[in-house]
């Protein structure tokens, strides 16, 4: 379709005045030249709200051009402090994440005088928790731009249960009272699967209801005969393709060949319905069925293993989701927002008057007040769009030893100090950040590749396709997103979710840019990475408007009339690293590279969920507690 058949000429709310490209790194990015960098610095500024900004968000323009240019040895950092006035703190954190906002959470509860300065270098505080915040016909509409839930392989510990538990957070009972699964279900409305034209050689949805058989499911899909019987016999057949083995045998054998050689090699299954299953794994693990093992993804009950009668519970040779899903899993909530809402009681509880309101429930519709982040007298102070850039530990052995933690903010440096500091920024740029670190560390450091991701939030006049054609959650594994859905329906507090197609909504689209058949997860993800830093705005809303025309334009879907909005959340460096078992060598976990990478330096301690090796909520809040205790030891 042409671009103004798709709507690309009307008008929508778009920042995307760099392009989404990197700007070539230099001097100027500390002078003021960049506009990314001038636009950044107005959280003082009356009315700075940026849950309601749209466009690429994410990893925003100005968030990260100083830190490529730092890594890229290109950004001038003075040997000593920043000239001008150095101000003073007790704990400095670097990262105003879960993890940061945690880390300043335990450090105020050892010392409650405290004063803590908590920096982060995107436009809003939250980390990957980013909130995603619309008026739809007077109604507000929320969406997470990154954490989506409260869930983790593993009951959460102690030390993070507790935590949610102080900040009035209770996510079983949260989602029993509040969680509305059910709504799209008395709608009739279930799965579908969007087979594309460059994949699979014709556009073509399918309804894919539970219970129905699969056969039927697919007639009329564009796939051959033989591609369509062994889908088929994956979904439904119960064979043992593994006989004469016991289940442990079987499990060591599943752990050391890929999803894909199973299904092609074990399965003996026609190598065309690889394209129907490839996506499936995108979610959990940011890459295709070609890099995560057949023993990963068994826990999740993708199909094929039903026959093998494989015991319960984890083996050797399982990541930390696939083995801690094998037993079980958390208590699990999702806030409209997602975790932004954990983000935002955290600030409430750390700053008197940023955000109103008392409890887990009014958080999610709590006035902020962005202004009062960073104020003189604040104990603690959020200083947003501000990135660190050096970090040091200073007058060891002497009388007054501190931590000088250099950063940009207003397209200036400056420099802070403190006796302590907790880095809960990414791990990989430590290694910039403290060049002083000793190679071992900073190598580990540097091998936590994080996996990129997009999280795309759509605003929608109506929903009434998605009715019309019997679906709330589509499939698309050869599509520009390879997922999309409607707004899960949570009513808490003040928010309610729309209950009529007639009702404009928020729609969630997923993508991950991994190159299957490109190598190793760790080699994809760099792939990825790039890729999505040099994706334009423009491009992505092409795409995504041209993807849901195409899906849904069989229920009267109208890409130029129905989109009101569209924010896509990038995020090059999204989920923390956890080992790949099919690539990844079994180190003991004393050689493990995030527990080497996390070592304390000096008076520096280390957090976030990458020195977890757990993409997940819980581990950003225990990592910042391990932190914390390690700082507060150091006197």
């Amino acid at each position: 379709m042409n671009d103004k058949s798709l709507g690309m000429d009307r008008p929508i709310a778009r920042r995307d005045f760099l392009n989404g490209v990197a700007v070539t790194a230099g001097a100027a990015m500390i002078g003021g030249a960049n506009p990314a960098l001038a636009d950044a610095a107005t959280q003082d500024e009356k009315g700075y709200y940026p849950p309601t900004r749209t466009g690429l968000r994410g990893s925003h323009p100005g968030s990260f051009e100083n830190a490529h240019a730092l890594r890229d040895g290109t950004l001038k950092v003075p040997a000593g402090k920043a000239p001008g006035d150095e101000e003073h703190y007790d704990l400095i954190v670097v990262g105003g994440g879960i993890s940061g906002l945690s880390a300043a959470y335990f450090f105020r509860e050892r010392k409650p005088d405290a004063k803590i300065l908590i920096l982060e270098n995107h436009d809003d505080f939250g980390g990957h928790a980013k909130r995603n915040e619309f008026t739809l016909n007077g109604r507000l509409a929320l969406m997470n731009g990154g954490t989506l839930e409260i869930d983790s392989p593993r009951p959460y510990s102690a030390v993070a249960a507790g935590l949610l538990k102080k900040l009035g957070v209770e996510p079983a009972k949260f989602e029993e009272e509040y969680a509305k699964p059910d709504v799209y279900k008395s709608l009739g409305l279930g799965r579908g699967l969007f087979f594309d034209r460059e994949t699979f050689g014709a556009d073509k949805l399918v309804a894919a209801p539970e219970g129905k058989p699969w056969a039927e499911i697919l007639k009329g899909a564009p796939l051959s005969p033989k591609v369509m019987a062994d889908i088929v016999r994956i979904q439904e057949e119960k064979a043992d393709y593994l006989p004469g083995l016991s289940s442990d045998q079987k499990k060591a054998k599943l752990s050391r060949m890929s999803y894909a050689d199973y299904l092609v090699n074990v399965v003996k299954a026609d190598p065309g319905v690889i394209p129907f299953y490839q996506a499936m794994t995108h979610g959990e693990w940011g890459v295709g069925i070609d890099a995560v093992s057949a023993l990963e993804v068994w826990p999740f009950e993708m199909p094929g293993f039903e026959g093998l009668k494989l015991a319960p519970g984890p083996a050797p040779h399982m990541g930390v989701t696939a083995s801690g899903y094998a037993g079980g899993g958390s208590e699990s909530f999702h806030f409209p927002d997602g975790n932004a809402s954990i983000a935002r009681l955290l600030v409430r509880s750390l700053i008197p008057g940023v955000l109103t309101g008392h409890t887990g429930q009014d958080i999610v519709t709590a006035k902020a007040d962005y202004t009062a982040l960073d104020k003189p007298g604040n104990k603690i102070r959020i200083r947003l769009s501000s990135l660190a850039v050096k970090v040091t530990n200073v007058g060891e052995g002497t009388a007054n030893p501190s931590v000088d933690v250099t950063y940009t903010s207003g397209g200036k440096l400056h420099t802070a100090s403190a006796p302590r500091c907790v880095l809960a920024c990414w791990n990989m740029m430590i290694p910039y950040l403290c060049p002083e670190m000793g190679e071992k560390q900073k190598t580990a450091l540097h091998s936590l590749v994080k996996t990129p991701l997009v999280y795309t939030t759509v605003a929608l006049t109506n929903w009434r396709a998605f009715k019309e054609l019997g679906v709330q959650h589509i499939y698309a594994p050869g599509s520009y997103h390879t997922g999309f859905g409607l707004n899960p329906t949570v009513d808490i507090g003040d928010y309610k979710s729309p209950r009529s197609p007639d009702e404009a909504i928020l729609i969630r689209m997923f993508k991950t840019p991994c190159k299957p058949g490109a190598g190793s997860e760790g080699e994809q993800n760099k792939i990825g990475r790039a890729e999505l830093l040099a994706t334009s705005f423009e491009t992505f809303e092409r795409n995504i408007r041209d993807q849901l025309q195409r899906t849904l334009s069989p229920g009267g879907f109208d890409a130029a009339k129905d989109i009101t909005a569209i924010t896509v959340n990038r995020w090059p460096h999204g989920y923390a690293y956890e080992y790949n078992p099919l690539s990844d060598p079994d180190w003991t976990e004393r050689e493990q590279p995030h527990v080497i990478g996390r070592a304390p330096f000096g008076r520096i301690a280390i957090a976030n969920s990458d020195s977890g090796a757990a993409a997940y909520t819980d581990s950003a809040i225990d990592q910042a507690f391990r932190a914390v205790s390690e700082v507060v030891e150091i006197g």
